[in-house]
């Protein structure tokens, strides 16, 4: 049973060709769970801008907009393989919502590859392998500062506060390193369950990441590059079969993969898995993937590793160079959980020696607060966000 059940989680989550279409089960997902982002806003009482972003390479970026009285701005990240609906999925106690409603002037971006950028100039992510040549470098390079520039031009303020999650914290850090004129344009970077340095791992992500480089060579030799896609059989089957009442939550919450991040579902209702599977995942690229699990086994921050012959052409050394955390002079709040098993608190205190300017670190109260609950916790309103507006305010 232990077997099947890993088989199957490893096709669902990377290869999503196991389970042919004609499987797939009545889907019976909850309203939240099928409505987007502005739909969603609407419901709970706000209107929704859409704009849409083109970075330097040309990816088209949709980038959503609550309009508020207070000026300055506040950009919302997400992190890997998920898009801005998970700052919002928790409908009246969510970030976004919560947010809007205390007036504040919010945009929430979205990275190349997700259901929400998943446009090119030129490129078609369907036909073009090329659409997936990039990880969180680019999306740190690229994406963030394309999106920033856009929100100050449109606003006519000249800086911002940010808030980042997971990998949403790693590619600002990318950001404000490699171009670190942009330190000038953040006022305030808060990091939830931030991500740079990945060195304590434990079982079963640490294990998984052992054969991370061989499953990411053998996906590149059938071409698949696109991982975690939001639309596939298996991502369908799975959404079928966890919306109905005749499965346990625990196996669905085995299926999903949550179990990885810290497991604790006493903020995570079954009712509420329905929803949140609607959602997730939003899609990313095998090359992502690969640059987080460099992490892991390099156990260094540091940019995407060719291998000797690759790195010399890109780098001019044979190993990758690190990303240089002394340039990340903005102001960093960051926030951690004792139970995440991603953004584990040893590895945060790591980047709290390094980062120059920290003005808040925070480990949650709650022992059990793990990676997922920054964003979706059922009590985040009583939990977490007096934090997160006294940092703001």
């Amino acid at each position: 049973m232990e077997i099947a059940i890993k088989s199957l989680i490893l096709c669902a989550i990377l290869l999503n060709i196991c389970i042919p279409t004609n499987a797939i089960l009545r889907n019976s997902l909850p309203e939240d769970g099928k409505l987007n982002f502005t739909e969603l806003g609407v419901k709970y009482g706000h209107s929704v801008e859409e704009h849409d972003v083109i970075t330097e390479d040309g990816y088209i970026l949709t980038m959503f907009h609550i309009k508020g009285k207070r000026r300055k701005p506040i950009f919302v990240f997400h992190g890997i393989a998920d898009t801005a609906d998970i700052f919002i999925i928790r409908g009246k106690t969510s970030l976004v919502i919560a947010l809007a409603n205390a007036g504040y002037d919010v945009w929430v971006g979205n990275a190349r590859g997700n259901k929400y950028g998943r446009r090119h100039v030129k490129l078609d992510a369907d036909k073009d392998l090329n659409f997936w040549d990039f990880s969180l470098h680019e999306i740190g390079v690229y994406d963030i500062p394309a999106m920033i520039d856009y929100i100050l031009q449109h606003t006519g303020e000249k800086k911002l506060q940010t808030i980042g999650h997971s990998q949403g914290t790693t590619t600002q850090y990318v950001l404000l390193s490699k171009r670190p004129e942009y330190n000038e344009k953040i006022e305030l970077f808060i990091s939830l369950a931030p991500v740079a340095f990945l060195t304590d791992l434990s079982p079963p992500v640490s294990t998984i990441a052992q054969f991370g480089p061989t499953l990411a060579e053998a996906f590149k030799s059938i071409g698949v590059e696109h991982v975690f896609p939001e639309k596939s059989p298996v991502t369908n089957f799975v959404r079928s079969v966890c919306s109905q009442d005749v499965f346990s939550y625990e196996i669905c919450f085995l299926l999903s993969g949550f179990y990885l991040v810290g497991f604790d579902t006493k903020r995570f209702e079954p009712e509420f898995l329905k929803v949140f599977i609607g959602h997730y995942p939003g899609g990313t690229s095998r090359k992502n993937l690969m640059h987080v699990n460099q992490f892991v086994l390099s156990k260094r921050f540091c940019e995407f590793d060719y291998g000797p012959n690759g790195n010399l052409d890109h780098y001019g050394y044979l190993v990758p160079p690190d990303y240089n955390l002394y340039k990340v002079t903005t102001k960093v709040a960051l926030i951690v959980g004792e139970n995440d098993a991603l953004s584990k608190v040893k590895d945060v205190e790591i980047q709290r020696t390094i980062l120059p300017n920290i003005v808040y670190y925070h480990v949650m109260e709650d022992k059990d607060w793990n990676h997922i609950d920054f964003t979706v916790g059922n009590d985040m309103n009583v939990t977490l966000f007096p934090f997160i507006f006294k940092l703001l305010d």
